[in-house]
């Protein structure tokens, strides 16, 4: 959409640089007027960036929080930030959709302070709700993990994975659950909030953030001796014809295969030392931290070891007769004549150092430049062979000839950009687990449900209807299990590609209606088990009652109807999500309405599409 705005420079978003590939060092963006009214429509719903948050080829977000709004934000929900009376207010103001009320701050006495977290949460839709654990699991005391409870950040660090272009991130949920232009609000209001907080705060980096200290370098020293060592260890076995050849390679082979091992870990025992001893307000560190800028290897090398350098995959190669250079003896085998830098970018390369890098960089730098062009080519290829690929009305994937290609559009007829990751728990679990959290029997007391948790619990033993409908539901699960298991061998992970998460669609059910952990449902399985049965039949990619059609609804369906079983199963809905009745048809009816929104829509070039998915 036009904008009017003084001079005469396009702008452009920051967040938006990173689907077109662009940056601010010269490149030039032309600008395309749509002539006549279908065009501008055609535009307006189809090509705004808005609409392309999430991108179909990856099932994740394109744009994300980026740069000195990245490292802003997760500066801002450090547990040491605190905002004063006067700061908050200013921030306010800063709000793209301020309601006007200013939230309670989290200290009282001796002076009211706010968090950095209670400012951020202004950038959150009311109503996300987000649970994720880091490697250490979930730790409000260690602000491990993340929580995001009806748009509050509960406890966690804001970084590249939580609102960043990460699949199941806050961009990707906001426009899953929320639509696009809630994506954009948030995208706006975090970077206003985040970069005049940042203004006030400051970041900058110098050269004092890659100065280790003593005790630093003393590790670092001993680290690569270690490996050094090891590396003359196995010259000696080499030259003494003692090295035993590992399998499918020669002692040459097994000797540079060993070596190239213990400088790698060189390096890499060396990194680990630094990124440890750092101080967490380390400028460096933080950028790393929140992923808006660099790795722990970039940290390494300026701070502990450059490491080894390659070309071609191996170490430097003996250019001259029997040496990299003419500055070392013949058949020099060590580290330094090879290519390793034992130097960190600190300290400084050595001339030989230098020119072994350089040697790397150079193969980089024209490796770039080759790719480029096979790569745009290869694509153009593709492009042009399938650029008449589309879906029809009729779910078929056609060329302009009417051949068909593709009875049903990924065999699921479902669109890219509306699949998500989800976990479907039903088929790892143990039989023990399964009938625990399926298996409902008012005849058996292991099995059983108390009147605390389901208001009419005392009408199950006496009404045979409801125990048939019980015993059908459990047959069904077991059905299901069995499937998932044929379909799926055990050691997969239990993460599906699925449209609509329905984990998230329960919770937000929840929020909505106001039910609280552990209470009591009014539900019973003669209305939930046949509406949910109901629903299963409704979720129609296929049309047509011929066996060809029906299989191929069966399969288009099959993995979507056993993620829908085990998450609808009444007795996890009882007593894992405490729904009652109004609740419960809100879930059916979102379901039902996202699944439609999720098919495929007819006439998208799809064949493109996947061109350019590559």
């Amino acid at each position: 959409r036009v904008r009017v705005m003084p001079y005469s420079t396009f702008r452009l978003n920051l967040s938006v640089t990173s689907p077109y590939n662009a940056d601010f060092d010269g490149d030039e963006m032309n600008l395309h007027v749509p002539q006549s009214e279908e065009t501008r429509a055609e535009v307006s719903q189809i090509c705004m960036v808005p609409l392309n948050i999430v991108s179909p080829q990856k099932n994740a977000p394109l744009m994300g929080i980026v740069q000195d709004s990245m490292c802003g934000v997760y500066k801002m929900t450090r547990r040491d930030v605190f905002l004063d009376k006067e700061q908050v207010m200013n921030i306010l103001l800063w709000v793209p959709e301020w309601d006007g009320t200013v939230p309670p701050p989290a200290i009282l006495k001796p002076v009211p302070r706010w968090t950095g977290k209670q400012i951020i949460s202004f950038a959150f839709p009311p109503g996300l709700n987000l649970l994720r654990g880091s490697k250490e699991g979930f730790s409000p005391l260690t602000d491990d993990g993340q929580c995001i409870l009806n748009g509050e950040l509960m406890y966690g660090l804001l970084t590249k994975k939580i609102v960043g272009s990460s699949s199941g991130g806050v961009v990707h949920i906001v426009f899953n659950e929320l639509g696009h232009e809630a994506a954009l609000k948030f995208f706006n209001s975090t970077q206003t909030i985040v970069n005049y907080w940042l203004l006030h705060n400051g970041f900058s980096i110098g050269i004092g953030d890659t100065i280790p200290d003593l005790e630093t370098i003393d590790h670092i020293e001993k680290a690569v001796n270690k490996r050094k060592a090891e590396v003359t260890e196995l010259t000696r076995l080499a030259t003494a014809n003692e090295l035993e050849p590992l399998p499918g390679m020669n002692v040459r082979e097994t000797f540079e295969n060993k070596v190239s091992k213990a400088l790698n870990s060189a390096r890499d025992d060396a990194g680990l030392v630094t990124t440890g001893n750092l101080k967490d307000i380390n400028n460096a560190l933080q950028m790393a931290n929140s992923g808006s800028k660099g790795s722990a290897i970039n940290i390494s090398q300026m701070t502990a070891v450059v490491g080894q350098q390659s070309v071609e995959g191996k170490r430097i190669p003996f250019g001259f007769k029997y040496r990299t250079l003419p500055h070392f003896t013949k058949d020099d085998y060590s580290p330094e004549s090879r290519g390793f830098v034992e130097n960190s970018y600190l300290r400084g390369l050595t001339p030989t150092e230098f020119f072994f890098h350089a040697m790397a960089g150079r193969e980089g730098l024209i490796d770039t430049a080759v790719k480029t062009a096979e790569t745009g080519y290869i694509q153009r290829k593709l492009v042009k062979a399938m650029e008449d690929v589309m879906t029809k009305y009729d779910g078929t994937v056609r060329n302009s000839l009417g051949d068909i290609i593709q009875f049903i559009y990924g065999e699921d007829g479902l669109d890219g950009s509306h699949i998500e990751q989800q976990k479907v728990d039903i088929f790892g679990s143990s039989t023990a687990v399964f009938e625990r959290i399926y298996k409902l029997d008012p005849m058996d007391p292991a099995f059983s449900i108390s009147s605390d948790h389901l208001e009419q619990a005392d009408m199950l033993a006496s009404d045979p209807e409801a125990q048939q409908l019980l015993d059908q539901e459990w047959a069904d699960l077991q059905q299901t299990r069995t499937t998932l298991r044929q379909v799926r061998s055990m050691d997969d992970n239990d993460q599906l590609q699925l449209p609509l998460n329905v984990h998230r669609i329960i919770e937000t059910a929840r929020t909505l209606f106001k039910i609280k952990e552990g209470a009591r449902s009014d539900l019973y399985p003669t209305e939930v088990i046949p509406a949910v049965r109901n629903l299963l039949d409704q979720l129609i990619v296929v049309r047509g009652t011929d066996p060809l059609s029906r299989e191929g609804q069966h399969n288009a369906t099959l993995l979507f109807k056993c993620l829908l079983r085990s998450r609808l199963a009444f007795k996890r809905l009882v007593l894992e999500s405490n729904l009652n009745k109004l609740a419960f048809n809100h879930v059916l009816g979102e379901i039902e309405s996202r699944f439609t929104r999720a098919a495929v829509n007819p006439g998208e070039m799809v064949g493109v599409l996947a061109a350019q998915s590559i």
